[in-house]
């Protein structure tokens, strides 16, 4: 199988009960979920915590893989903040992101895989705007599953990150991509992870 051929889905979990969640990727024909989560644990969802979502997971025949040193929002590398707070940017460049995005590839030639994080909405998900803004350099197509259980093609969620921060008018002197490259920087600075502010939603 090409890179062109391979389709990454993203999930979040947090529209979800454990039941529906496992029977939505189903219906995706997903068997494998990667955790892109920096802690694997949820106060307010504990069936979501790593191991019971794990043994869930594994009972329905769908495999589970931690990614979220490699993967995850909250990195060590102190090079990679910025006024304490973590610049995406940076973050692509590691060795150890790299990895993991070669690790995303590698099993989606095997598996059909999601990645899984909290956010119910992908453009508000590191998920999306660190991973699957790498990933898409890869040829890689991106499925995000959204809340209602349906699908938006990545394009569309890029669409719409660029309507949040009203770039989506034609510019005669803007390129798209260079209007989406705004937007994925104003969005992940947003968004990024700040050590005085920890939440579980990366």
């Amino acid at each position: 199988m090409s890179d062109l051929e391979k389709i990454i889905y993203t999930i979040g979990y947090s529209s979800f009960e454990i039941g529906s969640f496992i029977e939505t990727v189903k219906k995706h024909h997903i068997n494998a979920i990667v955790d892109v989560r920096s802690s694997p644990y949820s106060q307010y969802k504990p069936d979501f915590n790593r191991e019971i979502l794990k043994e869930a997971l594994q009972k329905n025949n769908i495999s589970y893989v931690f990614l979220g040193k490699e993967c995850g929002a909250r990195v060590d590398d102190k090079s990679c903040y910025v006024n304490g707070k973590v610049d995406y940017s940076l973050v692509s460049k590691l060795e150890i992101f790299q990895n993991g995005i070669q690790r995303l590839i590698d099993g989606a030639s095997k598996f059909s895989l999601a990645l899984l994080c909290a956010e119910k909405d992908p453009i508000t998900c590191h998920r999306t705007i660190l991973i699957c803004k790498n990933l898409k350099n890869h040829g890689v197509i991106i499925m995000h599953v959204l809340e209602n259980g349906k699908l938006e093609a990545h394009y569309d969620s890029e669409k719409r990150l660029l309507k949040l921060f009203k770039l989506h008018h034609p510019d005669l002197f803007r390129s798209e991509q260079n209007r989406l490259d705004e937007a994925y920087l104003r969005q992940g600075e947003k968004i990024a992870y700040e050590p005085e502010k920890q939440n579980e939603t990366n």
